[in-house]
């Protein structure tokens, strides 16, 4: 993969195929990449870990997963994925799919009484689902049972994989409907969304405090105190944290060198760029390619 081909890698890729939005990523921190930094999009996800521990944060609230965890992140969700520990490793599965244009229908009963409600975060269910959780067999056997399917390649598959989409929905409203939704910041989640799509799509750009503010309509005093309220940094911060991971994976998965990634990700002081990232990854960046 050149440099150029990552614009297009991970989260910026089509999920599945058009005409049926399901696909599934195996993916192992550190060996592909350090962390998943936060981020959000408009298809359904299911993290499903395999081996290893880590924490997956949703809305910005931490779970620790080991073997066996399932995340739920619905539509529209904030959620972020590391181990805190470099050497830790974190086996997991991600299964994305499209909900709205796999599952919904307008006029159909089910997405108005059950799957709507759900996909919207109105029918307050776990986020974190764990081995010792009663009814959790049922959660995982369907997801195994899908990947089954999907490593077949059987014809009717796509049936199949909507069947046991259903079904994992079915179980999800009738044996973890909690008594009230878990909210957390929800005003200012929906609010700095804008911000953090922002910062995915354009980091290697300049950014300005004042640019952001005014996508969120905000004075630029205002924004940097929502900002630190709702994420615990300053925006300043959370940028140049972004920019050294994505530089990180560049170095991992492209050939560029150290000069063109400092600069495609928004550095624009090489001596800068190489102090950040020692600081964040204990080595220079050219030792760090060499290293993994």
């Amino acid at each position: 993969m050149n440099i150029y081909q990552y614009e297009t890698y991970q989260e910026k890729k089509q999920h599945g195929e058009i005409d049926f939005p399901y696909t599934t990523y195996v993916c192992t921190i550190p060996q592909d990449f350090d962390q998943v930094p936060l981020h959000w999009h408009e298809e359904m996800e299911f993290i499903y870990i395999k081996k290893g521990q880590g924490r997956v944060a949703v809305n910005l609230t931490e779970f620790q997963v080991d073997e066996g965890s399932i995340i739920l992140v619905l539509p529209g969700q904030l959620h972020s994925i590391d181990t805190r520990d470099p050497a830790v490793r974190l086996e997991y599965e991600n299964i994305i799919f499209n909900s709205k244009k796999l599952l919904l229908s307008q006029d159909d009963i089910c997405s108005q009484k059950y799957l709507i409600p759900l996909f919207s975060g109105k029918t307050p269910v776990p986020v974190h689902f764990s081995p010792d959780m009663e009814y959790y067999q049922e959660v995982a056997e369907i997801l195994n049972r899908c990947d089954t399917i999907r490593s077949r390649k059987i014809y009717g598959e796509e049936m199949l994989i909507k069947s046991q989409l259903y079904l994992l929905f079915y179980v999800l409203t009738t044996r973890f409907r909690l008594s009230e939704p878990v909210l957390k910041n929800r005003k200012s989640l929906e609010r700095m969304k804008t911000v953090i799509k922002h910062v995915e799509l354009h980091y290697g750009e300049q950014i300005t405090i004042e640019e952001v503010a005014q996508l969120v309509s905000l004075s630029t005093s205002h924004f940097m105190k929502c900002f630190r309220e709702t994420f615990g940094c300053s925006f300043v911060e959370y940028l140049k944290e972004y920019r050294l991971t994505m530089a990180a994976r560049m170095l991992m998965h492209s050939d560029g060198n150290v000069l063109e990634i400092s600069e495609l990700v928004g550095f624009n002081n090489l001596s800068y760029f190489i102090r950040s990232f020692k600081v964040r990854y204990g080595v220079t960046p050219g030792k760090y390619s060499v290293k993994q």
